[in-house]
């Protein structure tokens, strides 16, 4: 693996700095390209974020053992966020004061945010009952199922499976989606819409997640300057808060740029519109 520079923790940060730059960011088909996960051309632009000692925070629909791997091979150390809000993971001494609401997680701390599992599960059941639309969720699916669907390993379809706060799910019966969306509305539950799925979600929000993570830096004492970066309509509600958002080129750019007016897209998509995203910021 191409080495990365070693990540500096907020609390060195904090030591040597009163203002600073904080970079949330989604992962598919942002700092990863959509097809291969590959992210050797944001290089660069990783390295050079290392190099500032700015924190690179993960947002994604992605579950938290997938977030834990791209983490390990990215050598990022900050907080993330999973599942589209679902919770927010914060490696334990990260900030140096008590965060209320969390548990103990292995060596991170949760802020659950989002509803639990079996639920999302039960609730699109019933959705797609009452509609009559017909609907294959990641609990229906094998993980070759979703390797194949996903173009992952068969090892990194078992870590997209293991759900704990979103349900993804392909719909079957396209003439029916409306139908379909607004029964899950009815449910009390929300939805969103990803690369390749719709997501089925509870008081999940990547907005209220990625606000409360700026809340703890804030608390920490630098005044912050937020840069966002993704590409999909479901990054819309965190792209919103950010003082920076930044719009990764894809095929539905303008409906991206009609959900986030403040935005700015990149030429490039992909890892190497990140790249270009981040150099052109901090280069």
């Amino acid at each position: 693996m191409t080495r990365i520079l070693t990540s500096a923790t907020f609390i060195e940060n904090a030591c040597i700095l009163k203002r600073m730059d904080v970079v949330i960011t989604d992962l598919d088909g942002s700092l990863l390209d959509h097809c291969t996960y590959s992210f050797a051309e944001a290089l660069p632009a990783l390295n050079l974020l290392k190099d500032k000692r700015i924190p690179l925070l993960y947002c994604s629909s992605k579950t938290r053992l997938e977030m834990e791997y791209w983490r390990r091979q990215t050598e990022n150390q900050h907080p993330f966020i999973v599942e589209n809000g679902g919770a927010v993971i914060i490696p334990t001494g990260y900030f140096q004061f008590p965060i209320l609401s969390a548990r103990t997680l292995g060596a991170s701390v949760a802020v659950q945010l989002g509803d639990s599992y079996a639920d999302l599960v039960e609730c699109l059941k019933e959705a797609a009952a009452a509609s009559g639309c017909s609907v294959r969720g990641f609990h229906d699916m094998t993980a070759s199922e979703i390797a194949k669907l996903c173009d992952l390993s068969p090892s990194s379809a078992l870590l997209a499976k293991a759900r704990e706060f979103d349900e993804p799910f392909l719909i079957l019966d396209n003439e029916r989606t409306n139908e379909l969306l607004a029964a899950i509305e009815r449910k009390g539950k929300r939805w969103t819409r990803g690369g390749r799925f719709h997501h089925i979600l509870g008081a999940n929000d990547k907005a209220v997640a990625v606000t409360l993570l700026l809340d703890l830096y804030r608390k920490g004492g630098c005044d912050i300057r937020s840069i966002g970066i993704g590409d999909g309509l479901n990054d819309a509600p965190f792209l919103n808060v950010v003082d920076v958002p930044i719009l990764i080129r894809t095929p539905w750019i303008e409906d991206l740029q009609a959900a986030v007016r403040r935005g700015r897209a990149t030429d490039s998509p992909g890892s190497r519109g990140w790249n270009e995203a981040i150099m052109g910021l901090f280069a």
